[in-house]
Order: C-alpha cells, then sequence, then structure tokens
C-alpha cells in the first residue's frame, strides 16, 4: 500500500477558513463566531475522504518567539493582531483534531514551518510520499527532496493545486527549488516584514540569480554589478543575509516521525458529537456522526456579527458540505446594463439623464496608478443599481480636454453628491485636466475605514465581502505587474466598458451598505465632519506638490559618501583589520571574537553574532567602535533611503515632488504619508534634520511657513483624564516637564536641575504607553528601583491619568472599542481576551488610541478650516504637507503675516478640549522647511 503523509500547516489554514466566511459569519445561538472552527473541519474532512492520506498530522506555531523574532524584532511584525473570534477558536479547533485521531504538533522555539520541513524530509527518506497542505510559498525551498510535495487547497472558488519542484522552479523563474531562500533573501518577503534589499523585486532577484547562482554569490560580486542595482546591493548586504536567515524553513527540529503515532485511526465519535454540539454543526454533524446526531439550542437562526438575526434573503447559503459558500456573484452570472458612450449626442443625452439625479457613482480609467502622471483614458457613471455608462476619451490631450468641456455643468453642480472609491485618486486626474467636482463628495474606502479601522479596504476585497460579487481583476485587462503589463488604453473598449461601468456600479452598491452602517456603528460625525471633507484638502496638497534643492541634496551626498568613508575606516583602525563592515558575520567576529567586546554576546540559530541597532547602541556607551559603526550605517542609510532617492522621484510635469496622502491606513486616524514617505524622515538626529533643507519655497516670490502643536498628546491626557496638577500646569503656561520633575521629586520648580525635568519628560511621553520600570529604567539608563520610584511618585501626583488608564479599559471592556472625542472609534476585538499577551496590546490601544486619535481629528480639523479659509478669503498661499503634527505652507510673501494669523487661530481653535485645557501652536518662516521648523 502506497504510504502517503499529509502536513498541515494549521494557522494558514484556520486563517483561511475563518476569513473565507467573514462576511456572513457562522454565529451559534449564544453568540459565538464559528467560523475558522467549520471551514477548518471542512477542509480536514475533504483531505481525508478525497486525497485518502495513510498518515496525517496538523502543525501549530509554538506562543514562545522563535529565534528568528530574537535576531530581528521586527519579523513578521506587520501582521495584524489575529481577531479574537479566531484565536478563541484554537482550543476547540485542537480538540476537533485530536478527536479524529490526528496528532496536534507544536515545538517551542519554532514554527509550523519548521516542524513540517522536519517531518516531511524524515518522512520522505522513509520512502513516503508526503503533502505539505498550505498556501505558503516559502515550503518551495523543502522540495529540493524527492516525493516532497506542496499542496495548495482550494479557496474562494479557486482550486487545489499540487505543487512540485518544476512548478516552484517556474513559478519563481529560477533553477533549482534550493534558491527560494536565495531569491527571498533578496527580494524580502512583505508578509513576513522580512526586508530583502530595498528596490529589488522578484524579476530582479530571479535574474540576478540566473547569473550568480547564489544570494552570497551575488553579494560578493556586487562590486562588479553596475549602476543604481549595484549600489542597492552593496547597502543592501547585511539586510539580504539576515533575510535568507529568516526566509529558511529548519529541518533539524527535535521531533521524530514515528509512523504509527501518524497513522489515520477510528475517529473519536463521542469527542466529536459532543464539540460538534457545542458548536452547533448541525448538518455536519448528521452527514458525518449519523441521523441520530442532534443539537439542542434555543433557537435556529443565523446571526450577523453584532447578534442580529439576519433576514432570510441577506444570508449566504451555507450548504454545511465540503463547499460552505455559495459560488460568488460575478459579471457572467449577474445581469447588468452597462452602456458605451462615444458619440457627442450620447454624451449630451446621458449628461441631461444625469442631471435628474443628485447622487453620481463616479469613476476614471487612467493610464497610471500614478494620479500625478496618469493620462485620461474614460469615465464612468452609475445612478441605479445594474445600469452604467462609459465615455471613452481620446489619447490626444486636446481633443479630451474637448470632451471634457462637455461635463462642465454637471461637474460645477453644487447639489451633486459624488460618490466613489478612493475619490481623491480620480479628483487629482481631473485636476490634472483643469476640472473639478463642486459638490461633496463620498468616497466609500474612507467610510469602510471609520466603520471598521483594520484590514484593508481595496473595492474588489470589499465588493466580495459586502456584495457577494468578484468584480472584473485588474490583471484581466492590462497583466500582471511587471515591466509588460500594459494600460487601459491599450484594451479593446468593449472590455473597458465593462470593467468601468462595474466599478462605478459596485462603488455605488457600496455606498448604499455603507451609509446606513456609519449610523448604526455611530461614526457618523467622523465621517460627516473630518475624514471625508478632508479627501479634497488632501487631493489639493498633492497636486501641489513641494520644490526639492537638487543641487544641496547632490552635494550632500558627496559629503555623506565622504564622512561614511571616514567612519569606515575608524572602524578598520580600531579593529586592527580590514573587513566587509556591510557583513553581519564578520562584523561579529571582529567584535566579539577578536576584540571581544562582550562575552556574553547573543548568536543567531546561524551561529553568527546577532549585530543589530540595539546590540551596537548598548555598546557604544563603552566602545568607539560600535558607535562609529552607528554613524556609518546612519549615513549610508540617509544617502540612499532619501538623499540620492529625492531627486528621482521629481515630477517632470511640475519640477516638484509630490507625496501621496493615506488617510485610510492607521488605526489612530493618523495620516500617512508614501513617495516620500515623509513621516520617516529622521529628525532626532543633526544629519538627518539636515535633509529638511531640501525642501524649499516654489521662487524667491514665496517662503516657507510651519505651525506645529505644541505638546498636543500631553494636552489631550490633561483634557480627558481632567488630572488637576496637569491641567493647571497647561493653563498657567508652565514647562509640562519642569511641572512635572517638580512634582515627582518634591522641590520647588526653580530648583529642577536639567537631568531631572530630562526624567520627567520620559515619564510624560512613556506611561501613558504603557511603560513600565523596565522600560523607563532602559530608556534613562537607571536602575530599575529608582525607576518604579519615579513611576510610583508620577501616579501619586498626577492621579488623574492613573484613573484614566484604569477607566480606559474597563469602558474599553464594556464596549469593545476606544474612542477619541469625536467619537472616532478603534474596535479592540482582544480586549477581553483570555490571552494575556493580546489583550495587554489591547489595553495599551485603549489607552492610547484616545489620545493619538484625538490628536490626528485635531490636526485633520485644522487642515480642513484652513484650507475653507485660504478659498474664501482669495489667499493663493498653498498647505502643502502634513507631518505628524506639523503642517506646512508655500506662502507668498505679501501673504505671510495673514497666513501666520489664519494658520495659528485654526489650528488652535481647530477642536477645544475638555477642562479648558488650551491648545497652542507656533509657526515659524525660512526659505526651507528646516529653517521654517
Amino acid at each position: 500500500m502506497e504510504k502517503k503523509l499529509f502536513l498541515l500547516d494549521a494557522m494558514a489554514l484556520i486563517y483561511r477558513a475563518y476569513y473565507a466566511l467573514i462576511r456572513n459569519p457562522r454565529i451559534t445561538s449564544q453568540g459565538k463566531n464559528t467560523n475558522a472552527q467549520f471551514g477548518f473541519t471542512n477542509t480536514l474532512i475533504e483531505l481525508i475522504n478525497k486525497y485518502k492520506p495513510t498518515h496525517m498530522a496538523v502543525c501549530f506555531d509554538a506562543f514562545a518567539p522563535t529565534e528568528r523574532h530574537t535576531s530581528f524584532e521586527m519579523y513578521k511584525a506587520n501582521r495584524q493582531e489575529a481577531p479574537e473570534d479566531l484565536l478563541s477558536s484554537l482550543p476547540e479547533i485542537k480538540r476537533i483534531i485530536e478527536a479524529f485521531n490526528i496528532p496536534v504538533l507544536e515545538r517551542e522555539g519554532y514554527e509550523a514551518d519548521d516542524v513540517i520541513g522536519t517531518l516531511a524530509w524524515q518522512a520522505a527518506d522513509m520512502g513516503y510520499e508526503v503533502f505539505m497542505v498550505t498556501p505558503d510559498k516559502d515550503f518551495g525551498q523543502l522540495l529540493t527532496k524527492e516525493n516532497v510535495f506542496i499542496f495548495k487547497p482550494a479557496y474562494m472558488g479557486s482550486k487545489e493545486e499540487i505543487l512540485t519542484a518544476e512548478k516552484i522552479c517556474e513559478k519563481w523563474d529560477i533553477e533549482n527549488v534550493c534558491q527560494v531562500i536565495d531569491i527571498l533573501g533578496l527580494m524580502g518577503d512583505a508578509v513576513d516584514n522580512i526586508p530583502g534589499i530595498a528596490g529589488v523585486g522578484a524579476k530582479t532577484a530571479a535574474k540576478l540569480l540566473k547569473e550568480y547562482k547564489t544570494l552570497e554569490n551575488v553579494l560578493e560580486n556586487a562590486d562588479g554589478i553596475p549602476g543604481a542595482l549595484g549600489e542597492k546591493i552593496r547597502a543592501g548586504k547585511e539586510n539580504a543575509i539576515l533575510s535568507k536567515m529568516l526566509a529558511t524553513i529548519i529541518t533539524d527540529v527535535p521531533i521524530e516521525f514515528h509512523e504509527e503515532d501518524f497513522e489515520l485511526k477510528p475517529w473519536n465519535t463521542e469527542a466529536l458529537t459532543q464539540v460538534f454540539a457545542e458548536l452547533e454543526f448541525r448538518a455536519l454533524g448528521k452527514r458525518l456522526l449519523g441521523e441520530t446526531f442532534t443539537v439542542s439550542v434555543s433557537e435556529n437562526v443565523q446571526r450577523d456579527l453584532f447578534g442580529n438575526v439576519v433576514e432570510a434573503d441577506m444570508q449566504v447559503a451555507i450548504t454545511e458540505d465540503i463547499q460552505t459558500v455559495k459560488e460568488m456573484r460575478n459579471i457572467s452570472n449577474t445581469e447588468h446594463k452597462y452602456h458605451l458612450i462615444d458619440t457627442n449626442p450620447d454624451i449630451h443625452r446621458l449628461i441631461q439623464k444625469l442631471f435628474t439625479y443628485k447622487e453620481i457613482s463616479f469613476d476614471t480609467e487612467t493610464t497610471s496608478p500614478d494620479a500625478n502622471r496618469a493620462e485620461l483614458v474614460g469615465l464612468s457613471f452609475c445612478v441605479e443599481k445594474g445600469e452604467a455608462f462609459y465615455v471613452p476619451l481620446p489619447a490626444d490631450r486636446q481633443e479630451t480636454l474637448k470632451r471634457l468641456d462637455l461635463f462642465d455643468e454637471l461637474f460645477r453642480r453644487s447639489d451633486v453628491l459624488w460618490i466613489g472609491q478612493n475619490i481623491k485618486y480620480d479628483l487629482l486626474v481631473l485636476k490634472w485636466y483643469g476640472k473639478e467636482l463642486t459638490g461633496e463628495v463620498f468616497d466609500t474606502m474612507v467610510a469602510h475605514y471609520v466603520i471598521e479601522p483594520e484590514g484593508r479596504r481595496g473595492m474588489d476585497l470589499l465588493s466580495e465581502q459586502y456584495l457577494g460579487y468578484t468584480p472584473i481583476a485588474i490583471t484581466e485587462m492590462i497583466g500582471k505587474k511587471g515591466k509588460n503589463q500594459g494600460t487601459m488604453r491599450d484594451v479593446e473598449v468593449g472590455k473597458v466598458v465593462e470593467y468601468a461601468g462595474e466599478d462605478a456600479d459596485v462603488t455605488l452598491q457600496l455606498k448604499d451598505v455603507f451609509a446606513p452602517m456609519i449610523h448604526t456603528k455611530n461614526v457618523h460625525t467622523i465621517f460627516a465632519q473630518v475624514d471625508n471633507p478632508l479627501v479634497k484638502v488632501l487631493m489639493d496638497m498633492e497636486f501641489e506638490g513641494v520644490k526639492i534643492d537638487e543641487g544641496f541634496l547632490l552635494d550632500y551626498s558627496k559629503g555623506l559618501e565622504k564622512e561614511a568613508a571616514e567612519y569606515e575606516e575608524n572602524v578598520y583602525r580600531e579593529a586592527g583589520v580590514r573587513f566587509n563592515l556591510a557583513s553581519p558575520k564578520q562584523l561579529g567576529e571582529v567584535l566579539f571574537e577578536k576584540l571581544q567586546l562582550d562575552p556574553r554576546a547573543r548568536k543567531t540559530r546561524t551561529g553568527q553574532y546577532a549585530t543589530g541597532e540595539d546590540v551596537l547602541l548598548k555598546l557604544s556607551h563603552q566602545h568607539k567602535i560600535a558607535e562609529d559603526i552607528l554613524s556609518f550605517r546612519e549615513l549610508t542609510k540617509l544617502r540612499n533611503t532619501y538623499v540620492d532617492t529625492l531627486p528621482q522621484i521629481v515630477n517632470p510635469r511640475s519640477g516638484r515632488v509630490h507625496t501621496s496622502f493615506n488617510q485610510t491606513i492607521a488605526v489612530t486616524g493618523r495620516l500617512s504619508s508614501n513617495n516620500p514617505n515623509l513621516q520617516n524622515i529622521p529628525i532626532r538626529t543633526e544629519r538627518g534634520r539636515e535633509i529638511r533643507r531640501a525642501f524649499i519655497a516654489r521662487d524667491e516670490n514665496h517662503i516657507l511657513l510651519s505651525a506645529d502643536y505644541s505638546q498636543i498628546e500631553l494636552r489631550i491626557v490633561a483634557a480627558i483624564s481632567g488630572d488637576k496638577n496637569m491641567c493647571e500646569a497647561f493653563k498657567n503656561g508652565t514647562d509640562i516637564h519642569t511641572a512635572t520633575a517638580a512634582k515627582v521629586y518634591g522641590v520647588d520648580p526653580v530648583d529642577v536641575t536639567k537631568e531631572q525635568r530630562y526624567k520627567a519628560k520620559s515619564v510624560n511621553f512613556g506611561i501613558i504607553y504603557g511603560q513600565g520600570a523596565f522600560g523607563l529604567a532602559n530608556n534613562l539608563n537607571i536602575s530599575r528601583s529608582e525607576a518604579r520610584e519615579i513611576i510610583e511618585n508620577y501616579k501619586k501626583e498626577f492621579s488623574g491619568i492613573d484613573n484614566y488608564m484604569t477607566e480606559a479599559i474597563a469602558s474599553a471592556q464594556r464596549k469593545g472599542y476606544a474612542e477619541t472625542i469625536l467619537g472616532r472609534k478603534n474596535w479592540l476585538k482582544d480586549i477581553n481576551s483570555s490571552n494575556a499577551v493580546v489583550r495587554g496590546y489591547a489595553e495599551r490601544n485603549a489607552i492610547n488610541s484616545p489620545i493619538q486619535g484625538t490628536a490626528a481629528d485635531m490636526i485633520k480639523l485644522a487642515m480642513i478650516n484652513i484650507h475653507k479659509a485660504f478659498k474664501e478669503q482669495g489667499i493663493r498661499s498653498k498647505m502643502i504637507l502634513q507631518v505628524h503634527d506639523e503642517l506646512v505652507f508655500d506662502v507668498l510673501q505679501s501673504e505671510i503675516e495673514l497666513v501666520r494669523e489664519i494658520v495659528i487661530n485654526k489650528m488652535r481653535t481647530a477642536l477645544p478640549l475638555p477642562n479648558d485645557v488650551p491648545v497652542e501652536a507656533e509657526a515659524g518662516i525660512g526659505t526651507n522647511w528646516l529653517e521654517a521648523h
């Protein structure tokens, strides 16, 4: 008999099962979500019945951190916390697996990948055909062993797939599956937050491996690789080596494959009966356990996430069979009428029709995802479900402008609500053609953000989740990402009509779903007064952009290069040997073997010494070489990340840099930006601050004005906590850190020392973010007992803040969310988790979210009010940047005083704080951002 072993990657399959039913979750009569348990059980049964394995095991990640985490603390750091419903499902899923008499395996210090890899190779050596059941691409590296395969299970309509070594090589465009870890080392993995080499993608990595075979050979030959790619590789050597280590699956986990333990055995029907009854698996229980199986519950209804009974026509057909979700609707099985409008008479008739509506769903088709570089290809409109209109636009700009002119009267209507998914993009594209939509907008992406601030919110995903409809994928129209990807201009117009019409249609339907949910979730104020009006403000800012002093950056780059070379030579001189400073292995050997800097130096699993920033920072207090290495790294990073990159992203249309502001990413409501990421431009070091000199006024008639809030988060803490001492300090205009030090140390404010103020400042900013005695001791380099005493005195003198923290957690535990003054909600699904680590994270968010969120709401309101005042008063100066608590303006010299007055006033009055805590803002001017700041 053929021996066939199936090894299941538990968490990957559980996540897929949970999210497959996320739109219409399975809720028991007791309000329990059983998506994960039900979906995983069906997967398990399908594998057993359909593929007839002789042996099986299910492998879980151990909760304790692995050496990957200790080697690189950001490993998997960008992954969202698992939903509480999913986490709470794990004990029951393990009970189900054990009731099927299948081994549940995990090893502390190792991931499920490592356990699977180890067992797969052992079993293959014993003649087994091994199938690793997982969607994870990293497992391809294990297919070097004969008779080991990846079984990629079916998901949301896609068929299952068995991946061989040949298919893996074809997928990655590599010669041998052992190169999977090389390619991951080069390109990184965003899912696991493995960094790779910045700017190197899958195709570039594959090309490099074709020539050099291994990552190590690529790095060794980096000096011979010409141009920007060679520079990227040389700068990213350390990350590449680290990334390969992180991506390598361990195959020598202390676990053994004893085949008798893995052999499939008769089920424990008694245990299955009990757990199926608890989870109310009626049809599934009858199918597996017989018609006598029953579930005794008080009611037999489908409920939504909030425990409300779902009406029959709103329910998704769940068969409780292998296929658990009814097939998604799509354009081929759904009735629709999408019209091509390509003549002026047809356009006039369309406009007449649109004039009879007050709400219009609108979308653009373009040639680029970058709105500041895109060309219009067409416009789509929808006013009724199932019917839409597409107007193609010529490639010739002048002809397009003539056709757009036909819509002027419609676009100028102030009584129309324009509905769009990420409508900021469409508005920005139109603005490059001199057109604006005068009416209010309703952005479905923003609406979903205020309803559910966590997670992704692409239109296709939202459509599947809320409408049960799978839209046409953009890749079906223009091909997969890469240099060969086309644009919508290349697509036959008939196909574009269907695609564009569907986008507008789906967006209209999403609006109809989200509009009532905004009220149901009681987030209407934050949507209507803050996030939705901000869309047009951000659009105008992105359109303006900012001028860059390219000459300064060129000179600064040369200076950084020279200074970095000096630090590099210092390191070699202090080490007494020349070596590859970009190699963590060589650096570790020099620091900890040759120089013996730390006899207790920590090693990674690969056997090399840890040389990350945290290690070097600790050493820098005693050893100059560590300080010089840190300086070398900082200079190299500044040059590669900012100084040499900014000139490359100057827009040829405007000669300016146009960042993109993201308002639907951060759960707290804070804005972020990319291309460039302004939030990450360094400010704490002198070298980093110099980069701000590159941001300059547009010409000699303008000057930059920078305005920022003064200690806004501490003011908000004082206001919402009502702490008497802190409120009084702000009302009296006292320096808050001096006032804190005076209270904590029991001295008169005039006697507070510089050191005491510094320690008080650390407590002020740290304690509300969950910093304890250990963290404070590390930050201030003091004993833990001194740190504990400081914190105890702080809580005694500022008892209102301690009370706030306690009440914030208790409130979140009652409500399930934390909220800002204006009602922005952060849904804390794990706030009552039995897992202390997960619950602690949610508790910190319960404290932080109202503070950070209120600060975000305040500056957004200020931006909206400033933007409005500028328009009302005909001011020609422009708001161009927002970074944290700071706003930057490109100001006409003749308007300086007026702009300063408006900006300071609107920032101070944007959101009055409770307990009469004053809000202060300050402004400065300069020819560049650094001077103004």
